[in-house]
């Protein structure tokens, strides 16, 4: 099972995980959100990401993003766009324009919010099944996804804490994304991120 760490907003935490014994697959950061409390303005962002990322995949975390925005970010060191509110029809445009992978985040309560992967899975690379508050670390009933088989990988969101045992999730999930349980006060915890990273890096070694 590999690992997803989101909404990372300062060099200092980044370069933590970046260099980390066990980095994550994936780290994502909040570009066009900025209710957000994890939102990163452009300049900064851009200045953020600017580094040697190794084999870290980088993603950009974006909410219905405008042309204009799209325009704006298309040569940041992204791999990945992850979707929210974002049609089937638009995904694939801006798959195909920016020659970008596609992270498709479904906002999950019901089953038939689940059953929406359908229309996105011949054009994404991984389906994120999230909670349907952004910025709340609430949870859904991860027993939806069971029995459901998505012909590509599956991220699962929402009120997964760092200490948890996460093993329990892999007969879900590929991918376990985290953000609001790897803070203290609002900002990221180098301790919990450790530990978080060791946890997964456990379940690896196991498998």
């Amino acid at each position: 099972m590999d690992a997803k760490i989101c909404g990372i907003k300062d060099s200092k935490t980044l370069n933590y995980i970046v260099n980390h014994n066990n980095p994550p697959k994936f780290i994502g950061f909040i570009a066009n959100y900025p209710i957000s409390k994890r939102y990163v303005g452009h300049e900064n962002l851009k200045r953020l990401i600017n580094i040697d990322k190794k084999k870290i995949n980088f993603v950009s975390v974006l909410v219905n993003p405008s042309d204009e925005f799209l325009e704006k970010i298309k040569d940041l060191n992204f791999d990945y766009y992850q979707l929210y509110d974002v049609s089937p029809e638009k995904t694939k445009i801006i798959k195909e324009k920016y020659k970008v992978k596609i992270i498709t985040a479904l906002t999950i309560e019901n089953k038939n919010d689940v059953e929406e992967y359908k229309k996105f899975e011949s054009i994404s690379e991984i389906i994120l099944f999230d909670s349907k508050g952004y910025e709340k670390s609430v949870g859904f009933d991860h027993q939806l996804l069971n029995n459901v088989s998505t012909k590509v990988n599956k991220m699962l969101a929402g009120n997964i804490q760092y200490d948890d045992k996460l093993d329990k999730y892999s007969k879900i999930t590929d991918i376990i994304d985290v953000s609001g349980s790897l803070e203290t006060s609002g900002e990221k915890d180098i301790l919990k991120i450790k530990i978080f990273l060791e946890n997964i890096s456990k379940i690896k070694n196991e498998n």
